[in-house]
């Protein structure tokens, strides 16, 4: 198969596109490009964004251009991957002037070594520095941070960015979090890559979300995760747990919990219960 980068208009939001997505995260046209702006978009998107990969889960088309991820996150009520949720951010931060570029990442690079370059995209915001700009890890920063060196402590959580060989940076999360780690540099850029490995993401059953489903959201204090059957709310100071037991369960999940209009959340419940057994045996 060809994998073919979206093209400069799969990029761009149109004026009508950058009010609908500033709507739905309930925020004004920032008055100035500035890092009190910036920080107060990311935390916007991500609070009324939810993280999910239920496309790859269920077999269902993505794609990795930010004008999909618009139809689906702002025209209809879902979330999306680190694909969507960091490409319509870049997207509708570039709509409204600020000076972003797309990173081609890897998350977990450190176990998986180059194999993982591609699987995650991540944003440089150019202000009166560079900054980390990343709400596609489901459950680290809320707000961007300078992109140098150093110690992160947000909501409790602590994060860092350490150099490692070949000029790359390693974004450490908390120590809860899923993905432990994302290597990426200030200056790569690969588009192509992406693509190709979204689509094996998206399809192989090698893929860590074919087999598994995955949804998080954040809330004030912490964030709150589904991982099949496993609902999980963790905060800086604890995690608690209970298990979804049915189909319903599963939907009024989705739609109280994560904010999600999910199409035949029965055939979501099944596929689950069929990964169980599948492990079960």
């Amino acid at each position: 198969m060809t994998h073919v980068p979206p093209n400069d208009k799969d990029m761009v939001l149109t004026a009508e596109q950058i009010e609908a997505y500033l709507a739905r995260i309930g925020e004004e046209r920032p008055g100035s490009l500035d890092i009190c702006s910036l920080s107060k978009l990311h935390r916007a998107h991500l609070m009324n964004f939810t993280w999910e990969a239920l496309d790859a889960f269920m077999g269902w088309p993505s794609s990795i251009a930010p004008a999909s991820a618009f139809a689906k996150m702002v025209e209809g009520r879902r979330g999306g991957w680190c694909y969507e949720m960091n490409g319509l951010f870049g997207a509708a931060l570039a709509a409204l002037g600020f000076r972003v570029t797309r990173l081609c990442g890897g998350v977990d690079r450190e176990k998986l070594g180059d194999l993982a370059v591609g699987n995650h995209l991540t944003l440089r915001v150019d202000l009166d520095r560079p900054y980390l700009a990343e709400v596609g890890v489901a459950d680290a920063i809320i707000e961007p941070v300078p992109l140098a060196v150093g110690s992160i402590s947000q909501r409790g959580f602590d994060f860092s960015i350490v150099p490692v060989e070949g000029g790359w940076l390693r974004f450490n999360n908390h120590h809860r979090g899923i993905a432990k780690s994302v290597d990426f540099r200030p200056d790569y850029s690969d588009e192509a890559g992406m693509a190709a490995t979204q689509d094996w993401l998206m399809r192989d059953p090698g893929s860590p979300f074919t087999n598994a489903l995955a949804v998080f959201r954040h809330t004030a204090d912490g964030y709150v995760a589904l991982q099949n059957d496993c609902l999980r709310h963790v905060t800086a100071s604890g995690v608690s747990e209970q298990r979804i037991t049915s189909a319903d369960h599963l939907a009024d999940t989705f739609e109280t919990v994560f904010k999600l209009d999910i199409p035949r959340p029965r055939r979501v419940w099944e596929r689950i219960r069929a990964i169980g057994y599948d492990e079960a045996a």
